[in-house]
């Protein structure tokens, strides 16, 4: 039996990268969660043959985890991929039990957002989303650690940067009321010195990421990630000022 973090399992739903809808004001609804039921059967099936660590971080959310190779990048680090490409945060929190609390994690690293506001989902709703996900982690298992990474800025959705921008803030303020959530910023290093996403950190779709731009990311999220890095400094000042 493999254990689970020397290997990469990752569910890819197939998408199309449309232009984002106009923004509209009030609540938008959300996609029926369901349509997800064969990738966390997926997750199911391969838990049952295969083994799990304990006190695991488990990455979780969208594309841009799906298509990162945390098993290789990480090295040495239990860790849990259930990325499940093209979901909204009302997904994940739909499916908060399959793929986060089953595995009694030590931390959770998470990714939505980038599919929500190109369904026109602005930042009130999507922090609602987020908080309602992070409180039931909490809930479950008060000792666990979340680690919010922001939305990316992208040549496909740049459109939709300023929404992107305000639900950025939204969240970050949020995780500055608990000490055990952090938000780490993975987006401000994908910009280039014109103020623009640097093509080279972007497939032919603009959209998802090549190897350089999760090398960005490798960078930020493993110092946030260490022992003594922004963990250290925000429990220090209980949850005020990252």
């Amino acid at each position: 039996m493999r254990p689970l973090w020397n290997s990469s399992l990752y569910v890819v739903a197939g998408f199309l990268v449309v232009g984002a809808p106009a923004l509209v004001s009030g609540q938008v609804a959300d996609p029926d969660a369901t349509r997800f039921e064969n990738a966390m059967a997926t997750f199911a099936r391969y838990d049952a043959k295969n083994s799990f660590p304990a006190d695991a971080t488990v990455f979780v959310g969208s594309s841009s985890i799906v298509g990162w190779d945390t098993g290789d990048r990480f090295p040495g680090m239990p860790l849990i991929n259930r990325g499940f490409g093209g979901s909204q945060m009302s997904d994940l929190v739909h499916y908060v039990e399959e793929t986060v609390l089953r595995y009694t994690p030590r931390t959770v690293v998470v990714y939505e957002g980038d599919n929500d506001t190109s369904a026109g989902k602005r930042s009130q709703q999507l922090l609602e989303d987020y908080q309602e996900f992070v409180e039931a982690v909490l809930t479950a298992q008060p000792s666990t650690r979340v680690v919010i990474l922001s939305i990316k800025p992208s040549l496909a959705r740049w459109n939709v940067w300023p929404e992107m921008q305000a639900s950025n803030a939204a969240i970050e303020a949020y995780s500055q009321t608990d000490a055990r959530v952090d938000f780490v910023d993975v987006g401000t290093a994908m910009l280039g010195v014109d103020g623009l996403p640097r093509p080279e950190l972007f497939v032919g779709d603009g959209l998802h990421m090549t190897p350089a731009g999760y090398d960005v990311w490798d960078e930020i999220v493993m110092e946030a990630l260490m022992p003594g890095g922004m963990h250290a400094r925000h429990m220090a000042g209980q949850g005020v000022g990252h």
